[in-house]
């Protein structure tokens, strides 16, 4: 599979401009970026599902794309799907004996062997039928009866199923767009299993960390960089060593060319009388001063025009500044105390929601809270900033405490106001552009248009430019690009008060070092 010198966008936004991409079999390719960098896109043009404004694409002969939305009517049945992913294997296999019976009278049938033996030894033909049971296994859809109705199943349901589909159909190349979207923990390590034994090659987009570790041989950033998109060999871990090594060399570079430019500025403001020391003719100097001066003049002239160019030069070509870390304001009003209670919960019960028997939360607390869904996590979230009160039990806030909750689904104060606006009245000590949290388009928008990815951001912002004394975080991880869930977690050790994260995301569950609370389904 490649792609050459690809240009596309949408209206006026440039997407892609001159990219190019290659994979090869054996290859397992990530594709990570910010949302709206164009993963789902590069994606559908490998798939020959949107046409390149210039550029060629060759995406082989044998390419399955994950679908968002099965194919079928809503009566047709789980087995119609898995016959249609089965249906050229199964003709392969008949076709092979056809040619089988054959060869004997017809040459030209054994060379038409080899060619369909070829196939079905890359899809496994004679393992094809195991090989769709232990994907629906695998997926969590054993217990669903093949006669069922596609229009019975959830949503959750019918993707699980349409990614069963292309595994069991396994064609050469694999175009996956978000395949852990409705998986599980055991679906996921099952998925990351099922790919990494194929020999084909697999292009996906994830922004479940520990599935881009466990699968990728590579890592395709398309985050606007100091190099553009970049290719990075390894799975995720070592990708974030080699981005960790790149940034480290941008503001080195950007450093270096700052003080090269205040060099040159100095240089091309300085007088002719600065370089020769302030020195005048002596009386009985003045004929070898005219001709030394002539000569220093001239000396001054070409070091200041030298210098002129130079500046000139990398002024037109100097690297963009860094975008800054996410970092915490330190503006609590009260140094918080390590043995000192922030918040805590007795015998709080919301029916069929939450029950917690007991629960502190110390000043200076790191809590992740776990549990599967329905388990009552963002329950107690919202119990804990005040949103909610139970049914029963009691809930304590230390007196004069500001709790800050970084919602599912972000309603802001005032919609109308622009997120500048918005952010501006939190008196932060760093400009809302410099984040890296929001595009520039979007900062003079009606906050109200703004996507729900694009408000979480914005209430971060907010929060991180004034942090509250207890700072929870309801699935922060979200509708954010990878670079910035990383800033983000690395960011928490920075934040100057209590800390209560609820989380699915196996990668924060995997590197988290604080206290930890599972939560299962409370009683009716």
């Amino acid at each position: 599979m490649r792609a050459l010198d690809l240009v596309f966008s949408y209206r006026d936004r440039v997407v892609f401009d001159g990219l190019s991409f290659t994979a090869s079999p054996g290859r397992r390719i990530g594709l990570v970026g910010e949302n709206g960098a164009g993963k789902t896109t590069l994606l559908r043009l490998l798939a020959g599902l949107e046409e390149p404004l210039a550029g060629t694409v060759e995406p082989g002969q044998d390419v399955g794309f994950l679908l968002q939305e099965l194919p079928f009517p809503g009566d047709a049945t789980v087995s119609d799907v898995l016959d249609d992913a089965l249906a050229e294997i199964r003709a392969a296999a008949a076709r092979l004996d056809d040619l089988a019976a054959r060869m004997a009278e017809d040459p030209a049938a054994m060379t038409e062997y080899g060619q369909v033996l070829e196939w079905a030894q890359a899809h496994d033909l004679w393992d094809a039928d195991r090989r769709a049971e232990l994907v629906r296994a695998g997926l969590g859809l054993g217990k669903i009866g093949l006669d069922r109705r596609l229009d019975t199943l959830s949503g959750g349901e019918r993707s699980r199923l349409g990614l069963a589909a292309l595994l069991v159909r396994q064609p050469e190349t694999l175009l996956l767009d978000e395949p852990t979207n409705h998986l599980d923990d055991a679906g996921m390590e099952f998925l990351e299993r099922h790919l990494s034994s194929l020999s084909g090659i697999v292009v996906l987009s994830s922004h479940d960390r520990v599935f881009l570790d466990a699968v990728c041989t590579d890592i395709v950033d398309l985050d606007p960089a100091l190099g553009g998109p970049t290719r990075y060999g390894g799975a995720y871990s070592a990708y974030l060593v080699q981005k960790r090594a790149e940034r480290a060399r941008w503001e080195q570079r950007y450093a270096e060319e700052q003080e090269e430019l205040q060099q040159l500025r100095e240089v091309v403001t300085a007088t002719a009388r600065n370089v020769a020391h302030n020195r005048g003719p002596r009386d009985n100097d003045k004929f070898i001063y005219s001709f030394k001066g002539a000569r220093v003049q001239k000396q001054v002239a070409r070091r200041v025009r030298n210098a002129q160019q130079r500046l000139d030069e990398l002024s037109r070509t100097q690297v963009r500044k860094p975008p800054a870390p996410l970092r915490f304001a330190a503006t609590l009003t009260r140094r918080p105390g390590a043995g000192e209670l922030a918040l805590s919960l007795r015998d709080v019960h919301v029916p069929g929601r939450l029950h917690i028997g007991h629960l502190d939360v110390p000043e200076t607390a790191r809590l992740l809270v776990t549990g599967g869904n329905g388990a009552g996590k963002s329950t107690l979230l919202t119990v804990l900033a005040g949103g909610l009160a139970p049914a029963a039990g009691a809930v304590h806030r230390r007196r004069g405490i500001r709790v800050g909750l970084l919602e599912q689904d972000v309603v802001l104060p005032d919609p109308a106001r622009t997120p500048r606006q918005l952010y501006a009245a939190a008196d932060p000590a760093v400009p809302l552009d410099q984040l890296g949290l929001l595009q520039p388009r979007d900062l003079d928008r009606p906050a109200g248009a703004l996507s729900v990815g694009q408000r979480r951001r914005l209430a971060l912002a907010i929060l991180v430019a004034r942090p509250p004394d207890v700072l929870l975080l309801d699935e922060p991880t979200n509708h954010i690009s990878l670079t910035l869930a990383e800033e983000l977690f690395a960011a928490l050790d920075t934040a100057p008060g209590a800390v209560v994260v609820a989380s699915h995301d196996r990668w924060l569950r995997r590197s988290w070092q604080g206290s930890r609370l599972h939560l299962t389904p409370a009683p009716a």
